[in-house]
């Protein structure tokens, strides 16, 4: 028989929900408090990394990480391709270069950004195809800077794998890579397996999960999955805020162990 393979993900935290209002010094100790051994950097949010930073700044940021156990992962944008509306579509295009910038600056390896629907009253294959040549134009600045797109599986339609999979096939650039989201009904008969598998060769280095005691997701078959591929990438935290949150992620941190066991 076979023997399992050992998984070699890695638990971090997206600072959407927990840490949306910690500052970058709060922000990491807490994270190496609680065994949290990564983060991504949602933008507008306390910490304050944002693409005005200038150059001194930047480098602050990267020298506080190198200081820590802590691993800035990337950066967390809202930036989408959908718009029929050219200047708009431009405007997230070179926003995304921004973010690319800043993300190297500060010692990240690659930038978020998301689908977020389909336009009203349009051909879905056109905003598909909008979208996909957006990507392959941010895909080829994410290389000029050694940075990776993660493509959030996000958005009302655009959520489906397989309309991310016709996104990433018209993108066609090795640079932009797709970030799992553990969103509801991606099951078939509770199996998350024939959905991952339309995906799992285009995942990039990080994953979103969610509340892993939901049973309604099924995170153990998930984790197997990953790990059968010999994934050692990032599992990113983007679960509820609490009133307690070091309590809440040391919790978290022991389900984790033992649901990639």
């Amino acid at each position: 028989m076979k023997p399992e393979a050992k998984s070699q993900l890695k638990l971090g935290m997206v600072t959407y929900l927990w840490g949306a209002q910690w500052d970058l010094p709060t922000l990491i100790g807490n994270c190496e408090k609680t065994g949290f051994a990564g983060v991504e950097l949602r933008s507008t949010h306390k910490h304050g990394v944002e693409v005005t930073l200038n150059k001194l700044q930047r480098a602050a940021v990267k020298s506080r990480f190198a200081d820590s156990p802590v691993t800035l992962v990337g950066l967390g944008s809202a930036c989408e391709y959908h718009s029929a509306d050219h200047g708009v579509l431009k405007q997230n295009i070179d926003l995304t270069r921004r973010f690319l910038e800043l993300s190297r600056d500060v010692g990240g390896s690659g930038v978020k950004v998301r689908p977020n629907g389909f336009v009203k009253g349009e051909d879905r294959r056109r905003t598909i195809e909008r979208i996909g040549k957006a990507l392959r134009t941010c895909g080829q600045a994410a290389d000029d800077l050694g940075q990776q797109i993660r493509l959030e599986v996000h958005g009302k339609g655009t959520k489906d794998p397989a309309v991310i999979r016709q996104i990433i096939n018209i993108a066609d650039h090795p640079r932009v890579t797709v970030c799992w989201n553990c969103n509801p009904g991606e099951t078939i008969d509770g199996s998350v397996e024939a959905n991952f598998k339309r995906l799992a060769d285009l995942l990039g280095d990080v994953i979103h999960i969610h509340d892993l005691f939901d049973t309604r997701y099924p995170y153990g078959e998930l984790f197997g999955l990953l790990a059968a591929r010999g994934s050692r990438g990032w599992c990113l935290s983007e679960s509820p805020a609490t009133s307690d949150p070091l309590r809440v992620m040391r919790y978290y941190r022991a389900l984790f162990e033992q649901l990639t066991a």
